[in-house]
């Protein structure tokens, strides 16, 4: 098997919990040769922690390196990087979110497409063996009348405390200054000068949401417009109304519970005589299964229950895997940064059907 050299930009926590314990442990196909990260601190301990030979702070020095392929899991916006990245010839796996605005998007999609190499947003919930033991249950429903999806998101540190996550306060004074300034525009770029709780909105949607949504679209297809979307708790709580071709809905909240231990993320699909249902553990766990419950009505009548049994591969290491399937055998990526792009549309979508009051179509 061809092992594919590897940079990762960005070691905070989910550098530290997930993608730098994966690849190592994918000895096979990923053989990690650099590490970097803005913090002096951070790269030299990943570096040390996981046996790499290079840490940098300064990602363009990454890039001028022998790695084939980068990881970007560093503070949004990640534009800059990924364009610098494929210019350099390298593949790109983008952690979510992609980007902020459409015009990010189209940078991103352009520089893949010139360069020719792979890029791979982040996407690791369509890669989940529940997710895609669901999704072939969905598929054999012809009569999809209603979807409803909630997330319910608790603190994160009160999971990210079961794991040894070292942090690091020795960034330079100017280190966040391009990211905040990247950011700025791009916001701008992707909903005008909104409100607080519109930019608030945008900014949960962006960073967590997007698990729901890139689902959404992956399971169902690209909906047909945003109904109406409603904003409470500071825009800390958000329900939107998704209508599909045939007239379905789907209602999708995320509401943030940030005291509570006991984190719900659920899809349900509901047909005339079947319905799906997916629970996900949090993102910030190891070795805890998501499930698929399915309820359906057989042609006697007869109510059925079935639980079908997960397999145990984590969805970050599915994705990578995935990833090098496509760098070393040219297989397409299932989560490509030109359909990431759709989801980036819909979020605009979702703040702009908030704060015009109206109906949204699709017209991407």
């Amino acid at each position: 098997m061809q092992r594919v050299r590897i940079g990762v930009i960005g070691c905070g926590a989910i550098a530290q919990v997930h993608h730098l314990p994966n690849l190592t442990a994918l000895r096979d196909e990923f053989e990690v040769t650099a590490v970097c990260d803005k913090s002096p601190g951070a790269a030299a301990y990943a570096a040390e922690v996981f046996n790499v030979p290079t840490h940098v702070t300064d990602y363009r020095e990454l890039l001028e390196s022998d790695v084939e392929a980068v990881l970007l899991c560093h503070s949004d916006p990640k534009t800059r990087v990924a364009v610098a990245a494929f210019n350099a010839g390298k593949h790109v796996f983008i952690e979510k979110p992609m980007c902020f605005s459409l015009q990010e998007a189209d940078a991103i999609i352009a520089a893949c497409r010139e360069s020719g190499k792979v890029g791979q947003a982040g996407y690791m919930k369509v890669y989940d063996p529940a997710f895609e033991v669901a999704k072939r249950e969905v598929d054999q429903m012809d009569d999809i009348r209603f979807v409803q999806a909630n997330h319910l998101h608790c603190g994160n540190d009160l999971h990210l405390r079961n794991f040894r996550i070292t942090r690091f306060d020795d960034l330079p004074p100017d280190a966040m200054r391009e990211a905040g300034e990247d950011r700025a525009v791009a916001v701008r770029d992707a909903i005008g000068d909104a409100s607080d709780v519109a930019r608030t909105a945008f900014s949960t949607l962006s960073g967590s949401g997007i698990h729901d949504l890139y689902g959404f679209r992956v399971m169902l297809g690209v909906p047909t417009a945003v109904v109406s979307t409603e904003l409470w708790n500071g825009a800390r709580a958000i329900t939107t109304i998704l209508e599909y071709p045939n007239g379905a809905r789907c209602v999708y909240t995320w509401a943030a519970v940030p005291g509570l231990w006991d984190f719900k993320e659920t899809l349900e699909v509901y047909g005339d005589t079947k319905r799906v249902i997916v629970k996900y553990p949090t993102g910030f766990s190891r070795g805890i299964l998501s499930t698929v419950t399915v309820h359906e009505i057989e042609a006697d009548g007869t109510t059925v229950l079935k639980e079908p049994a997960i397999e145990w591969e984590s969805a970050f290491s599915r994705e990578v895997r995935h990833f090098h399937d496509c760098i070393t055998n040219g297989v397409p990526s299932r989560t490509s940064v030109a359909d990431a792009r759709n989801d980036i549309a819909l979020i605009i979508n979702i703040v702009k059907s908030y704060t015009e009051g109206a109906r949204i179509p699709s017209e991407w």
